[in-house]
């Protein structure tokens, strides 16, 4: 990743989602894509969106945490959330960038292969995972269309498990 920094702040997110439901069960996710997979978290995690952040590398972490980064002053790490969930390691590209969270006022920023969008998910819909397939930060899933499984990032658990 270069130096160039070009961001997604929540407001900018917030513009351009569909404001108009007023749901109290309707939630907002930002979807992105990791391994091949639909992956959803809460625009309330959500701090902001960074592309070509430079990452310092630190020593004696598990391949999953790729390091820290300085933003505005704020050391943030950061983590592969494909590595995080076991799966091979690919080659950043364009499309690659970092999710900045705050999880209970803990920073942390996951490197995704891709966003996509923000969609409002009806939170009764939200389904429990099948035992069988079971993934340690996945807590729920939703079918968004007849091809697109949505599956929902533990935030509480990714923080106080890495």
């Amino acid at each position: 990743m270069s130096t160039n920094t070009n961001e997604i702040t929540t407001e900018e997110m917030d513009a351009i989602s569909d404001t108009s439901q007023n749901n109290v069960s309707t939630e907002r996710f930002l979807t992105f894509n990791s391994d091949g997979l639909t992956i959803g978290i809460s625009t309330n995690y959500v701090t902001e969106i960074i592309t070509n952040h430079a990452i310092t590398m630190l020593p004696l972490v598990p391949d999953y945490v790729k390091g820290i980064i300085n933003l505005r002053g704020q050391i943030i790490p950061i983590i592969d959330i494909r590595l995080r969930m076991g799966k091979e390691a690919i080659e950043y590209s364009n499309h690659t960038c970092i999710i900045v969270l705050n999880i209970d006022s803990i920073h942390i920023g996951i490197i995704v292969d891709m966003v996509q969008q923000v969609v409002d998910i009806d939170k009764t819909m939200i389904s429990s995972m099948p035992i069988e397939d079971r993934q340690e930060l996945i807590n729920g899933m939703i079918t968004l269309d007849r091809q697109t499984v949505l599956l929902f990032l533990d935030c509480e658990r990714l923080v106080h498990a890495y």
